[in-house]
């Protein structure tokens, strides 16, 4: 079922106004000061050496600036990048025709690399260990395998589910980043900062209004500046205050917590339909009519940071923080005390 949402992945114009703001060194970055820290120590000990980077896996849910990392990494070390995603590469030959057109120190980006099929991903690793591949030309009885030797490349890697990566694959990364939810502060640099690119008049109380409404992802409050600005310019004289910004977030039913209809249909299944838990994921994507990787992917991990589901080996479970953000009552446990006028022993 298609989802129509501020929060799913952009279209080709969107895509085009998220680019746009990206920095484009890594003292532009804005957060994550950890992965940053050990980023430039890594880039200026590979300059020092004149040597590629060691291989790097990019770790975290989505909107947090994987892709964003990985093309400020190649203009750092002055390196081409070469993008694709694990989904579109079916064939060793697609992934054979980027590989030999890969210069000394450039850059091979593959989004979504979970998603690489067996055959791929075991193709890909001698030419990560040796910078070498054997490559079947023709099928069948006249085939033969040609080994082709590749200039030394760095490969990052982006993910949103780590763990479903082989250890065979992780093995062979020297460097692995976890990106964090970015703070309420954070969110407001880069909303100022993108306001300033695009020349939006705003206070400061709107934009931090509008970060803390941003889920911690710096890709969901760069669209929300851009669905506010068109409301201000269309309600309102083209200034962001923060009556203008609750104003244009409730038309796209957005709470206070940055949760969308999706975000409270998902809990509103967990709590009515399952008592709050614990339920399956596929109980629960069956419940809404949606896809469980859009639930596991897109859904449930701001839900897990705030603190509302928990993950047990039985199931999703809402917590009391996620009934009392939506008003309802959390029905008792059989393991709490009856109440007062209620009775100590089962009925007769």
């Amino acid at each position: 079922m298609a989802i129509d949402r501020v929060f799913t992945s952009p279209g080709p114009d969107e895509e085009r106004y998220l680019t746009s703001l990206r920095p484009q060194r890594l003292d532009e970055c804005i957060g994550q000061e950890r992965v940053k820290q050990q980023l430039t120590i890594a880039l200026q000990a590979a300059q020092g050496r004149r040597e590629p980077l060691d291989h790097i896996l990019l770790d975290g849910p989505p909107g947090l600036g994987k892709t964003t990392l990985a093309h400020v990494i190649a203009t750092e070390m002055g390196a081409t990048v070469r993008q694709t995603s694990g989904p579109a590469i079916t064939r060793q030959g697609d992934l054979m025709a980027m590989l030999t057109q890969m210069e000394h120190g450039d850059i091979l980006f593959i989004d979504e690399i979970h998603r690489l099929n067996k055959v791929i991903e075991e193709f890909l690793y001698p030419a990560l260990e040796d910078f070498r591949v054997d490559f079947t030309t023709d099928s069948g009885i006249g085939g033969r395998t040609v080994n082709f030797a590749l200039k030394p490349f760095t490969l990052i890697g982006a993910t949103t589910r780590a763990g479903m990566l082989s250890a065979a694959l992780r093995g062979r990364f020297g460097h692995f980043f976890h990106m964090q939810y970015y703070t309420v502060d954070e969110l407001t640099e880069i909303a100022s900062r993108s306001a300033q690119r695009l020349r939006i008049t705003a206070d400061a109380a709107a934009l931090c209004r509008l970060a803390s409404r941003s889920r911690g992802t710096p890709r969901i409050v760069n669209r929300l500046l851009r669905r506010v600005r068109d409301y201000a310019e269309v309600r309102g004289d083209g200034t962001l205050t923060p009556k203008v910004v609750d104003a244009a977030l409730d038309i796209l039913q957005i709470d206070s917590l940055g949760l969308d209809s999706l975000d409270h249909g998902y809990l509103q299944a967990l709590m009515r339909h399952y008592d709050g838990g614990p339920a399956g994921i596929e109980a629960i994507a069956a419940t809404m009519g949606h896809e469980r990787d859009t639930l596991e992917d897109v859904v449930e991990p701001y839900l897990l940071q705030l603190g509302f589901v928990i993950r047990t080996p039985r199931g999703r479970q809402a917590r009391p923080a996620a009934y009392e953000h939506l008003g309802l009552a959390q029905p008792r446990t059989s393991d709490e005390p009856p109440g007062l006028f209620e009775s100590q022993t089962p009925a007769q």
